[in-house]
């Protein structure tokens, strides 16, 4: 069974001027786009199947990306249904130069793992293994709320 730190999965982006709207920070539906991307591969890595996304949960723009930025994403899995997969999502404005970072995001995706053809398949259990497997599983669980 699949843990929550093995479905952790961190990327970067350069924010650059593409990227942005007409305040020179990072257009929301850019990283949508890099939130759905980063998501799908951590719900995959714990089906072991092609998943879709079903619903965005919550999604909450805290802070601005600058052009220039990194846009640091992180996503895992914290919790699963017979064939939905649950993701939790941050990122994070990173300076390049200096590694500093500060939050920008956070949300959550549901997935549903499908076959060839279309079709729901089920999923594995999730299992918690570690203290921070529980920690980053209560931090996503505590945002339902």
């Amino acid at each position: 069974m699949p843990t929550v730190l093995e479905t952790r999965i961190e990327n970067r982006f350069r924010v650059q001027p593409n990227h942005a709207n007409n305040n020179d920070t990072l257009h929301g539906g850019n990283l949508m786009k890099w939130l759905d991307e980063v998501s799908a591969m951590s719900a995959m890595r714990f089906a072991g199947e092609t998943c879709v996304t079903a619903r965005v949960n919550e999604l909450d723009f805290e802070r601005p990306i600058r052009i220039g930025d990194t846009a640091l994403v992180e996503a895992y899995v914290y919790d699963a249904g017979r064939t939905s997969v649950h993701v939790a999502l941050q990122a994070w404005r990173e300076e390049p130069r200096t590694g500093e970072t500060e939050k920008t995001t956070e949300s959550s995706f549901t997935f549903v793992a499908i076959d060839e053809e279309n079709r729901p398949v089920s999923v594995p259990e999730l299992t918690v293994e570690s203290d921070e497997g529980e920690r980053l599983r209560r931090r996503a669980r505590s945002r339902e709320t």
